[in-house]
């Protein structure tokens, strides 16, 4: 079996040189890099993860912590930050905390036995405080989708009150103002921030918040269906329903068919999210774009520079700015 000693020699370059290469450190030029490579291959030299992490205090992991595992917001986040930090020979570890914070609290010390470089957290059950006691720790965290005071350079959030006014915005110019709104659980930041958002348009223009016309749901496909099927008995009068995700969005559209309304003639819906599945939905579901895929890429490129010191290919943002995806759901009263 090869050695670094000989793909060291065979390249023309140092240990340290080789072993800058086989960690991923930018400070590298392309062409030293390409004979170390080169001559990796040609000797058939596999690495010894163990070794390298001892020798170079890295153990090229990082972890990610996101609420479920399943579905196509949390999907597009993985498979983002997963090929990001692939590029540059990274791997990921990925567990979910399921919106509890005991397993968020477990997952997270998990991650941290496994002595990632960096922790990624989509965390939402865990308090502020223990989130600003982490961050002081010695492994680097990122936090998305959550906004924690004193610790903007470590977030990456959508304005999501922003986005929750957009929404219910888009409807009432549309001559809306019997306007539904399924929720999710208000306990979350950006459930309670969309609904925020929902009551500031509602007031703009002097329409009064309605708690008969507000169904608090869990972010899942069937609290949507219910939703509107709940609705429909308090607020009978409702015209158009503004959902604080896709999943919600598709499964009240769903319950408004069974119950006869036509979409949008009768019904206007406007989701929240963008995901893959809206655009495919039928009618193709109107809804706010809350990019995922961005905040993710992100998160990866600040770990690349800040933990591994190769620097980000674009300037670093923190806070996303949401839009309406104006597609076939949304129409007049």
């Amino acid at each position: 079996m090869a050695t670094i000693y000989e793909v060291s020699e065979a390249a023309g370059v140092s240990l340290a040189t080789v072993s800058r290469v086989m960690n991923g450190n930018a400070k590298v030029s392309d062409r030293t890099r390409k004979k170390v490579e080169d001559a990796m291959a040609k000797l058939g030299y596999q690495p010894n993860a163990i070794a390298q992490s001892l020798a170079s205090n890295r153990t090229n992991s990082v972890g990610l912590l996101v609420s479920e595992l399943h579905g196509s917001y949390f999907g597009d986040l993985m498979s983002t930050v997963e090929q990001e930090l692939k590029q540059h020979g990274k791997h990921v570890i990925i567990t979910a905390g399921h919106v509890d914070e005991k397993r968020e609290h477990e997952a997270i010390e998990f991650l941290k036995s496994r002595r990632c470089d960096a922790l990624i957290l989509h965390a939402e059950a865990v308090s502020d405080d223990y989130l600003k006691t982490l961050v002081k720790g010695k492994t680097p965290v990122v936090i998305i989708n959550r906004k924690v005071d004193e610790l903007d350079d470590n977030c990456f959030v959508v304005d999501n009150e922003k986005g929750g006014y957009l929404a219910t915005k888009a409807v009432l110019d549309k001559g809306h103002r019997h306007i539904a709104y399924i929720s999710g659980p208000l306990f979350k930041k950006d459930a309670s921030d969309r609904l925020d958002g929902h009551r500031r348009a509602l007031e703009e223009v002097g329409i009064a918040f309605n708690e008969d016309a507000v169904f608090e749901g869990d972010f899942h496909e069937s609290s949507g269906q219910e939703g509107m099927q709940r609705l429909q008995q308090s607020y009978p009068q409702l015209t158009a329903l503004v959902c604080a995700n896709d999943e919600m969005a598709s499964g009240a559209m769903t319950a408004a068919r069974e119950a006869g309304y036509d979409i949008p003639s009768q019904l206007s819906i406007v989701g929240f999210d963008n995901v893959l599945f809206s655009r495919y939905l039928y009618p193709k579901l109107t809804t706010i774009n809350n990019p995922i895929h961005a905040m993710g890429e992100m998160a990866a490129y600040w770990v690349l520079q800040h933990v591994y010191d190769i620097k980000s290919p674009i300037p670093i943002e923190h806070l996303f700015v949401p839009e309406i995806v104006d597609r076939d759901t949304l129409g007049n009263p």
